[in-house]
């Protein structure tokens, strides 16, 4: 079976539908997914258990993967990322009659 990964020349890299970071994220989560399973299972975990972990885990990357993906989009984690560094509102706390004062001295008569 082949799998087509990039579109073309200057567009971000696509495969099953995730886009950019998502894929760096599945992919990052997964192999960390199958890293701890391998130290579970050299620690003399029961070996169910080990699937059972590795299984619910891996289900829940994928599923959360996906639907960040669908949710947010190409560019939504970098976009979310900067509504979380701007404020929320902006305090003023000069009266109404300072402002008032400062926007009459700099009028030009």
């Amino acid at each position: 079976m082949k799998y087509n990964i990039n579109k073309g020349i200057g567009r971000t890299v696509e495969f099953k539908g995730l886009k950019a970071q998502y894929l760096f994220m599945f992919a990052g989560g997964l192999l960390t997914v199958l890293i701890l399973v391998m130290i579970l299972y050299m620690a003399n975990t029961h070996m169910y258990l080990c699937l059972t972990f590795g299984i619910t885990a891996a289900s829940v990357i994928i599923w959360k993967t996906f639907s960040l993906n669908t949710k947010y989009g190409e560019h939504g984690l970098m976009k979310l990322g900067a509504k979380r560094s701007h404020p929320q509102y902006i305090i003023s706390r000069r009266s109404i009659q300072y402002c008032l004062r400062l926007n009459n001295k700099n009028k030009v008569r």
